[in-house]
C-alpha cells in the first residue's frame, strides 16, 4: 500500500478506520500547568500571610486544608498548600502585667478622728466693739459727755443740759439711777433723785413724773447702740427709732442720725459711777 492510501483524508479520518492515539489524555499537559500554577498561588499567599503575622506578633493560623482545583479538573486533582511554620510567641513586652490588688487602708479602730482646726478670729480693727458696760444701777450713774469731758448730763428746771458738776447741788443732778427700760426691758430708763424719770417730750429731754401712759413709757426710753468712741455709747429713741440723744448748745434733744463728726462726737457719752 502507498503512503497515501495508509492515511485517510483529513476531512474523513473515520472512514479508513484509522483512530488517534489514545495512549495520552488530551490536554494533560495544560492540566499540569495548572496545578503548578495553583500550587504556586497558595504557597505566595501562604507564605504572605506568615511573614505578616511574624510582624505583627500574633500568633499565625493553622495550616492550610488541602482544595480541590476544580469539581471539572479530569483526574481529580488536589493540591494541598504548604503548611505554614508556627508564628513566634508574642514579644515579651506585648504581655501586660495583670494589675496588682492595692489594699485599702481602714481606719483603724482606736483611732480617734483629727480635731478641727478653729478659724482665727478676725483682727480686733474689724470686730465692732459692744457698748460699755455701764455701772451698777444701785450705785448710781452719770453720764459724761464725749467731747466736753468735763460736763456731765443735769437736770435744771425740769430740763437736762451739759454743765460742770464743781458744786455738790450740781453732782447730785448729774446722778441718775439706770433701771430696766419702761417699754422695752432690754433698753434704758434714767429715774432722778426725786422719783422722776427722763423722757422727750416735742424732741427735748425734760425730767419729769411718770404718769402712766404708754406714751411716757416709750418717751423714758432709750436703747443704747454702739458709738465710734472707745466705751461710749449712743442713746436712741425706743419708739423714735433713728433719732439719737445728742447735745446742741449743751441743751439734750433727739436729733436724726447724720453722717457728720460733730454729730456722731455730740451724741456720744460714756456712762460712768454716780457723782453723788
Amino acid at each position: 500500500m502507498s503512503e497515501e492510501k495508509s492515511r485517510p483524508p483529513l476531512d474523513r479520518l473515520w472512514e479508513s478506520g484509522w483512530a488517534p492515539d489514545t495512549t495520552r489524555a488530551p490536554g494533560t499537559r495544560r492540566l499540569w500547568l495548572a496545578g503548578a500554577l495553583a500550587l504556586a498561588t497558595v504557597t505566595a499567599c501562604v507564605t504572605a500571610i506568615a511573614v505578616m503575622d511574624n510582624r505583627t506578633g500574633e500568633p499565625t493560623p493553622s495550616a492550610a486544608r488541602p482544595t480541590a482545583l476544580s469539581s471539572s479538573a479530569p483526574g481529580g486533582l488536589i493540591s494541598f498548600a504548604t503548611p505554614s511554620k508556627t508564628g513566634k510567641a508574642p514579644a515579651e513586652h506585648h504581655k501586660r502585667p495583670s494589675p496588682t490588688p492595692t489594699r485599702s487602708t481602714s481606719p483603724r479602730p482606736d483611732a480617734s478622728p483629727e480635731p478641727h482646726t478653729k478659724a482665727p478670729k478676725p483682727p480686733a480693727s474689724h470686730r465692732t466693739s459692744p457698748p460699755a458696760k455701764p455701772p451698777a444701777a444701785k450705785t448710781g450713774t452719770s453720764i459724761r459727755s464725749v467731747n466736753y469731758p468735763d460736763r456731765y448730763w443735769q437736770t435744771s428746771g425740769g430740763y437736762v443740759a451739759l454743765g460742770p458738776a464743781g458744786s455738790a447741788s450740781a453732782r447730785r443732778n448729774a446722778t441718775f439711777e439706770r433701771v430696766a427700760g419702761l417699754a422695752d426691758s432690754s433698753c434704758y430708763s434714767f429715774t432722778t433723785a426725786d422719783g422722776g424719770y427722763l423722757r422727750h417730750r416735742n424732741f427735748v429731754l425734760r425730767a419729769e413724773r411718770d404718769d402712766g401712759s404708754s406714751l411716757f413709757r416709750k418717751d423714758a426710753t432709750f436703747c443704747p447702740r454702739p458709738a465710734g468712741y472707745p466705751g461710749a455709747i449712743m442713746l436712741e429713741s425706743a419708739n423714735y427709732p433713728g433719732r439719737f440723744l445728742r447735745h446742741r448748745n449743751f441743751q439734750l434733744r433727739l436729733d436724726p442720725y447724720q453722717y457728720d463728726g460733730v454729730y456722731r462726737a455730740d451724741s456720744a457719752f460714756r456712762l460712768v459711777a454716780g457723782l453723788d
